[in-house]
């Protein structure tokens, strides 16, 4: 007897370059989806067009049955219990793989810009020299500054303890070096595996 009902999705074969961890079947946890989101907007932060360059990239990754689009892109970043308007919906290993997967690959694309900022950073750091010198490090940083003023839940403790700019700034740049790290060798791997395993060293 032929069944009517529709086949079940297959998980996009690219996915299976990153390591499924053990988790709930809540899905994935409060700390994997926090990062993931704050990785994606020090992404914005850089990239004027960050969010048009995160659906072209999940279409050129052939993972656009998972982010379909802007509207889906929102709900599964608002998984992240800080945002204004955070979702109660889990995240799934396999959306999670796919924000990981594409936030991976522009981080690839921005490595020169990356490397050089952080460089400077140290430099402007090692010479006592206000950031705000530096336009390129500082339109970054005030970008930054707003997408998180105007996306986290200001009455959230985890974002008020980002309650001024230095710490802010802080963050940023902490973000900087961990997009860094996700352009190295195996470097998306690795960024996935301390989303569960701990900290990015």
């Amino acid at each position: 007897m032929q069944s009517n009902s529709p086949p079940e999705r297959s998980t996009p074969l690219i996915l299976d370059s990153l390591p499924n961890p053990l988790i709930s079947e809540l899905g994935c946890p409060r700390r994997t989806r926090l990062q993931i989101d704050l990785i994606l907007l020090a992404i914005e932060a850089l990239d004027l067009r960050g969010s048009e360059a995160i659906l072209a990239l999940a279409k050129e990754l052939e993972i656009d049955e998972i982010i379909q689009n802007r509207v889906v892109l929102w709900r599964l970043r608002s998984t992240n219990p800080l945002r204004r308007y955070s979702q109660r919906r889990p995240l799934s290993l396999e959306e999670a793989k796919a924000l990981v997967m594409i936030a991976c690959h522009l981080a690839r694309r921005m490595t020169v810009l990356i490397r050089q900022l952080l460089m400077d950073y140290q430099q402007l750091r090692d010479k006592q020299v206000p950031l705000e010198h530096h336009l390129r490090l500082s339109d970054y940083l005030e970008r930054f500054r707003a997408h998180f003023r105007s996306r986290m839940n200001p009455r959230r403790a985890g974002v008020m303890v980002y309650n001024t700019d230095e710490k802010l700034n802080q963050l940023a740049l902490e973000l900087l070096g961990k997009l860094l790290f996700c352009t190295g060798t195996a470097g998306m791997q690795r960024f996935w595996i301390s989303l569960f395993d701990g900290e990015v060293a």
